[in-house]
C-alpha cells in the first residue's frame, strides 16, 4: 500500500518484486546463484557441526581441557565475522576453500559452546552402566551419549542455520564471483532495489522450507522424551 502510494524506485511494490523474481527464475540466473550459495552453506554447515560436536564433546568431558581453551573460545566468539573473512582471503587468497573456511571458523565456536554444555550435563550413571555392560566406545557414543546430546545438537543446528547463511552472503559479497551475496552486491552498485528484494525473498523462502521440513521435525523428535 505504502509502496504503491509513494510510487518510487526506492520502495518497489510487492507486484514488481514478484515479477522480478519470476523473470530471474525463468532466466535461470536466480536458481544458479541460489544453488551456489546453498552449496557453500551446506558444506560449511556440516563441517562446522561435525567439528563443533567433536570438540564440544571433548571439552565437556575433560574439565582441564575445557578450562585451557575457554579463553580461546571467548576470543573466537567475539572476533567480528568481517575480520575473520578478510583475514582468510588475505592468507589463502580469493578461492573457494578460503570462503568455506571463513564460514566454518565463524560458526564453529557457537556449536562448541552449546555442545560443551550438553556434555557437561550427561548422566554419569548411564555412562557407568555402559561400562558395566562393556559397551565399546562407539556403542557408548551411539546409545548413551548422542541421545542425551541430541537436543543440544538440534539447538546449535537451528541457531546456526540462521547465523551461517548471513555469513555466507558476506563471504560472497567480499570475495566471490557468484552466489546470492555477489548478486546482491552487484544490484547495490546498480541501485536495483527490486532485484535485491526479489533475491532476498527467494532465499528466505528456501531457508523457511529447510526449517519447516527438516529442522522442526527433527527438533520435535528430540523432545519426545518429555
Amino acid at each position: 500500500m505504502t509502496a504503491a502510494l509513494l510510487n518510487t524506485a526506492v520502495l518497489p511494490t510487492p507486484f514488481l518484486v514478484l515479477e522480478n523474481l519470476l523473470e530471474a527464475t525463468q532466466s535461470g540466473e536466480l536458481p544458479y546463484h541460489l544453488g551456489v550459495t546453498l552449496y557453500r552453506l551446506a558444506i560449511s554447515f556440516f563441517l562446522a557441526m561435525l567439528l563443533g560436536i567433536a570438540i564440544g564433546l571433548i571439552l565437556g568431558r575433560y574439565k582441564k581441557t575445557s578450562l585451557f581453551f575457554d579463553s580461546w573460545l571467548i576470543i573466537l566468539l567475539n572476533v567480528p565475522a568481517l575480520v575473520t573473512i578478510i583475514l582468510c582471503y588475505i592468507w589463502f587468497g580469493l578461492v573457494e576453500t578460503a570462503a568455506i573456511f571463513a564460514v566454518v571458523i565463524n560458526k564453529l565456536p557457537n556449536v562448541i559452546v552449546i555442545i560443551r554444555e550438553g556434555a557437561k550435563n550427561l548422566d554419569e550413571t548411564l555412562i557407568e552402566m555402559a561400562k558395566a555392560y562393556r559397551f565399546s566406545r562407539f556403542q557408548t557414543l551411539r546409545h548413551v551419549i548422542f541421545p542425551q546430546l541430541y537436543p543440544y545438537i538440534m539447538a546449535s543446528a537451528r541457531t546456526g542455520l540462521a547465523l551461517i547463511w548471513k555469513i555466507v552472503l558476506v563471504v560472497e559479497l567480499l570475495g566471490r564471483s557468484n552466489g546470492m551475496g555477489y548478486q546482491i552486491h552487484l544490484f547495490f552498485q546498480l541501485f536495483d532495489i527490486t532485484s535485491i528484494l526479489a533475491y532476498t525473498v527467494s532465499f528466505i523462502v528456501v531457508i523457511q522450507l529447510i526449517e519447516t521440513t527438516i529442522l522442526k521435525p527433527l527438533d520435535k523428535k528430540s523432545q519426545r522424551w518429555k
